[in-house]
């Protein structure tokens, strides 16, 4: 029975994605491990210090599939060490004395550290399709609302008129610096690690550079500069990296669901019939999908903070912190790739409703344009006069319930200026959204 919503039968497709799953599965962990073992032999042979045939022996026992993992399991229980009982069931199944070359100069945090590397390596493209399904879907959509009349909105109340697509073109942009700080951290993240007990790889003296540039060519890792065992900052950038995305994601889920609220009515996330919001309430459409998001964007940022906690290291060594890895990776990782693919069916299937957005802009009965009367008056008697003039009347249109042309066509200081049909025109909405369609162009045009 699993522990972990992430593995959970019932829950696990609200938590993840099968895809990541089995990238941080435990059978692949540990073929990554073997992975390692059978490279470094061959590695190792390439320069004489292994036998070529204990290395091609090695690599054809190095198979996940011809391992005893309840052994294995048995192994750590009794020695408390993680890969020791693996290391002796591989050399026992290598013919004749190739067993004794296995895990030759390492220690087992090269390999645990590098194994962990290799799914990431796999993770990657993951994290990669999904963000670029995400702002291919999210474009489709600001292109589809370019010009979509609706009332911006700050601290919660009606400011100004933006299009929806201007909205949406802000999560476009957003999403590309995303892309390109993950792709950025590729050749920091994705280096491999041998560097022997204490990291300067005495247990194989001046072969160890030609080791290391062989094993991680093998493997398709960057060559580490110096050794990583007590250096985390790669792995906490990249998780610093999805936390910010899954912040990002649960931010558009939190604007759907605000948006969904039937006071505002202007979108709505993908529903069909089947789809049930409440066990007693028929009539609920509840934003189901737009909460799980935000459940996954929240559980997820506690994640960058384990990392950063993670990198305070004792000495040349210290499994305190490396060991939190093993828990804070997975579930990071598997959470920020079902979040972005649930963003992607909520963008993807999303109800726009434009009639709610137009009768919801006359909500304020005019007010939303006071910024621009404010302007055009202030023309003829300064910028803050005009503020303080426009700042009673739509006060008293607000107290009074009246609408704010009236109150401006009857107020003195800004008739003498405005006539009425010019009133009419500067609250005209749709004429005054700036440059929001051009920005949603530029969104989409960026890299």
């Amino acid at each position: 029975m699993p522990v972990h919503v992430i593995d959970s039968l019932f829950f696990r497709d609200l938590y993840g994605s099968a895809a990541m799953r089995a990238v941080f599965d435990d059978l692949n962990l540990l073929q990554k491990w073997l992975d390692y073992e059978a490279a470094l032999a061959r590695a190792e042979a390439s320069l004489g210090l292994v036998p070529a045939a204990a290395a091609e022996e090695i690599t054809r026992q190095a198979r996940a599939a011809y391992m005893d993992t309840d052994a294995i399991k048995r192994g750590v229980d009794k020695t408390v060490h993680p890969l020791v009982s693996l290391i002796w069931q591989l050399s026992e199944r290598c013919a004749g004395e190739a067993g004794r070359y296995v895990h030759w100069g390492a220690t087992t945090q090269d390999v645990m550290d590098t194994a962990l590397i290799l799914q990431l390596q796999e993770a990657f493209p993951l994290f990669e399709q999904a963000l670029d399904a995400l702002i291919e879907t999210s474009e489709r959509l600001a292109a589809t609302h370019r010009d979509t009349l609706m009332a911006g909105r700050t601290h919660g109340q009606q400011a100004l008129p933006i299009t929806f697509g201007f909205k949406v073109a802000v999560w476009v942009a957003e999403m590309k610096r995303h892309r390109e700080r993950l792709a950025a951290s590729k050749p920091r993240v994705l280096v491999g690690e041998f560097g022997g007990a204490a990291g300067t790889l005495a247990s194989v003296g001046a072969d160890g550079l030609a080791i290391q540039e062989r094993l991680m060519a093998e493997l398709g890792l960057h060559v580490p500069v110096i050794a990583w065992h007590t250096a985390r900052d790669h792995l906490a950038e990249l998780a610093s990296i999805l936390s910010m995305i899954t912040a990002t994601l649960g931010k558009i889920a939190h604007e759907i669901i605000l948006l969904q609220k039937l006071e505002f009515g202007e979108v709505e996330e993908p529903f069909e019939m089947g789809k049930v919001g409440s066990s007693t309430m028929p009539q609920k459409r509840n934003p189901m999908l737009c909460e799980a998001i935000m459940t996954l964007a929240r559980l997820t940022r506690v994640q960058a903070l384990t990392a950063i906690d993670a990198m305070t290291h004792e000495h040349e060594r210290d499994w305190s912190s490396f060991q939190m890895e093993w828990a804070y990776v997975p579930e990071l990782c598997v959470m920020t790739h079902g979040a972005m693919e649930m963003t992607t069916r909520v963008l993807d299937g999303l109800h726009v409703y434009p009639a709610a957005m137009a009768r919801n802009l006359t909500v304020t009965r005019g007010t939303l344009l006071a910024e621009r009367v404010m302007l055009e008056l202030g023309h003829y008697i300064g910028r803050q006069a005009a503020h303080d003039v426009i700042y009673e009347a739509a006060m008293e249109s607000f107290e009074a319930a009246r609408p704010f042309a009236e109150v401006l066509k009857a107020h003195p200081q800004v008739n003498v200026h405005l006539s009425a049909d010019h009133i009419d025109r500067l609250l005209d909405p749709a004429d005054y959204v700036g440059l929001a369609g051009v920005f949603v162009d530029r969104a989409m045009s960026a890299k």
